[in-house]
């Protein structure tokens, strides 16, 4: 039994009796004491309660109480202060919880009393180019998600929309066409091919810079330039509201200024530094060899999309050199995927979807959902000031045409209860018109969230890029994770005092959990709707809220281990009563039973962050419990065996938490 579970569902019937209202807007109201004084769990609704009821919240709070029958695991409950109710659970039920634990291979979780089936869409790379650092974050996510959830009960079905049909693909084809090295294709079919996209990718962008974006920004510039300087020469209002304006418009001018000239000249004192782009087409027009292939190249943007355009029409030639490169550009993301031990039930890409485009237009003509707009046709939506478009004048598809036939067949195929799109905050409005066409369209029984995050960004505030303002690949980050935290391991071992006990491969092991482990959780303890900044120092550090003091703290454990030539396995199976013989030992007992809490707060709003919070603070407890009550020299045998259950309990939940957030563990570092 969940007890912050069965208390809300307890008060709930109880406040149904005293109010007309609707009782889930008090359940939050009860949580987790923070301070040990006044129970373990409070009760604080009947302050809200009173206020409606008109009735002295002290009068509403003893009446729920006499309402409410708790005493079967709560071993005293009182109203106290003006209204607050403290609950202590039973010593005795807190043990038998231990017991359920220590003996049940899920921790004595309780499994959903309504299962659903859920649909997760995550990861979604485009299969063209490598994984970068924008694909980690709807990875860890989505599969932490998909792993809570199965654990929960639910029956979860995980589905990589890949991006296997886009201009990526038109890009990869020109290149091939034009520049390939068949030589190195036959060597290396990732690495040449991963070259013609860079090549494409690198002339598309300077004739964008030069002919377009350039242009563009210093007509802005010199148009700013000259308001500010007027700006500056006129005389400034005595007014006070007026002259504050006065300065607030000059600090803005100058503050987009600013960023051009950062765009357009970089920033050498930077770190790490901005190229900008005119030392990038400096760069190009530099190398004769390179020049000569943008200017022989000049329409190469247009060419792209005829490509793309040909290959969705199905043209023979495009449709066979796709059929050979995709999987091979799947190959090198699934190395990613490998190491980051990341599965999928189905992956069906965009080209998966794309005969079944024409049918969706059609249908949402039909229901008078969609109709033509100067050629194109699209969906208007109440509270939007643009429109959908699901076709566009030249009779082309767009994403949100696939997005809706995905939907549709997910629906058909799965019967979904809810679905959930782990992707960045900048697609709201993409999702939020996605949804309420759906709805529109009869998909109205299902529960759509995009389930959003934030950005990554480096020291500099800004979204994490390397020193040539490229996007960070991810196989570099992980590698780079994974060598950070061997200097780890390696420093830890040498300090031994009694030696170094890890051979170099066993530290090269440990050293990939633990660094990959680090990169996960450092991610996944953030809550995922805000940004944060990436640092290697912070993630692979021991001390703070990192995965390797958590990986540390379940290695202690199988230090005590052994040490004492004990095994594990028969802790589980034997278990002896468990003893609070000081204020830690019932504390972190009492942390322990809160697992199942976690994890169904964790469900709320979809937040892993909350139980990477739940397992910090489960291992705070531990090093002090480890600190004050000895262990294998506890006073008696029967302490010993009740604080080596603990610890028991303490490895067993801190490796399945760890394993639901998609992370390792190791018994030694």
């Amino acid at each position: 039994m969940n007890a912050l579970a069965e208390i809300k569902s307890r008060f709930s019937n109880a406040i149904q009796q005293v109010s007309d209202d609707e009782p889930e807007q008090f359940l939050d109201m009860i949580r987790p004491a923070q301070d040990g004084r006044f129970g373990d769990y409070q009760v604080n609704c009947a302050m809200s309660l009173g206020k409606r009821l008109n009735k002295p919240t002290r009068d509403v709070a003893a009446e729920l109480l006499e309402l409410v029958k708790v005493d079967d695991f709560c071993a005293d409950s009182e109203v106290a202060g003006p209204g607050f109710i403290n609950l202590t659970l039973d010593d005795d039920w807190i043990k038998n919880r231990l017991t359920q634990a220590l003996t049940r291979s899920n921790l004595g979780v309780d499994q959903a009393a309504t299962p659903q089936t859920v649909v997760i869409d995550f990861s979604s790379p485009n299969v063209a180019k490598p994984m970068h650092v924008g694909h980690i974050r709807s990875t860890v996510i989505g599969d932490a998600l998909a792993r809570i959830l199965r654990f929960a009960g639910h029956r979860v079905i995980t589905d990589n929309h890949l991006g296997d049909w886009g201009t990526q693909f038109g890009m990869i084809i020109y290149g091939y066409k034009n520049f390939v090295n068949e030589a190195a294709f036959e060597a290396s079919p990732i690495d040449e091919l991963l070259r013609l996209y860079k090549q494409v990718r690198q002339i598309i962008d300077y004739h964008q810079a030069k002919n377009k974006t350039i242009p563009k920004l210093e007509s802005d510039q010199a148009q700013l330039t000259k308001k500010l300087d007027e700006l500056k020469s006129a005389e400034v209002p005595t007014e006070k509201s007026a002259a504050k304006k006065h300065r607030k418009e000059i600090g803005s001018l100058e503050k987009k200024l600013k960023e051009i000239d950062e765009t357009l000249d970089g920033d050498q004192e930077k770190d790490p530094p901005i190229i900008g782009l005119h030392a990038k087409v400096a760069s190009v027009e530099a190398d004769p060899e390179q020049l000569e292939l943008a200017n022989k190249h000049a329409t190469i943007g247009d060419m792209v999309l005829q490509e793309t355009a040909s290959l969705h029409a199905g043209d023979a030639e495009n449709k066979s050199l796709w059929e050979k490169f995709l999987p091979i550009c799947r190959q090198d993301i699934q190395k990613i995927y490998d190491r980051l031990d990341i599965q999928f039930d189905h992956e069906h890409g965009e080209s998966f979807y794309h005969d079944m485009l024409g049918e969706v237009v059609q249908s949402l003509e039909q229901k008078e959902i969609a109709r033509e707009s100067e050629g194109a046709t699209c969906v208007f939506l109440d509270g939007y000031d643009t429109p959908m478009i699901v076709r566009k004048k030249d009779g082309a598809f767009l994403y949100s045409t696939t997005d809706l036939a995905t939907i549709k067949y997910r629906m058909d195929h799965w019967s979904p209860d809810v679905a959930l799109y782990v992707v960045d905050h900048r697609q709201h409005e993409h999702f939020a018109k996605l949804f309420a066409v759906a709805e529109k369209w009869g998909y109205d029984k299902t529960d759509l969230r995009h389930i959003s995050f934030g950005t990554i960004l480096g020291r500099d505030g800004k979204p994490f890029k390397t020193r040539e303002g490229d996007t960070v690949g991810l196989e570099g980050l992980l590698n780079t994770a994974v060598q950070k935290s061997f200097e780890l391991v390696s420093d830890l071992d040498d300090k031994n005092p009694e030696g170094p006990q890890l051979d170099e491969p066993t530290r090269r092991s440990v050293a990939e959990c633990v660094g990959l482990g680090a990169l996960k959780y450092a991610d996944l303890s953030q809550n995922r709707t805000s940004d944060y900044t990436f640092s290697y120092e912070k993630m692979v550090n021991l001390k703070g809220n990192t995965a390797p003091y958590l990986q540390y703290s379940y290695a202690r454990v199988q230090g005590i281990y052994k040490k004492g030539n004990i095994d594990p396995q028969t802790i589980r199976e034997n278990p002896q009563p468990f003893l609070f013989e000081t204020e830690i030992e019932r504390n972190l007992a009492l942390q322990l039973i809160r697992f199942g809490e976690a994890i169904d707060e964790v469900m709320v709003d979809y937040k892993p962050n909350l139980l990477a919070s739940y397992l910090y603070e489960l291992t705070e407890m531990f090093h002090s419990f480890f600190n004050q009550c000895p262990v294998l020299t506890a006073e008696t045998e029967e302490l010993k065996a009740s604080r080596l259950q603990l610890c028991e309990l303490v490895a067993s939940t801190i490796k399945t938490g760890l394993s639901l957030l998609g992370i390792g563990v190791v018994d030694r570092m």
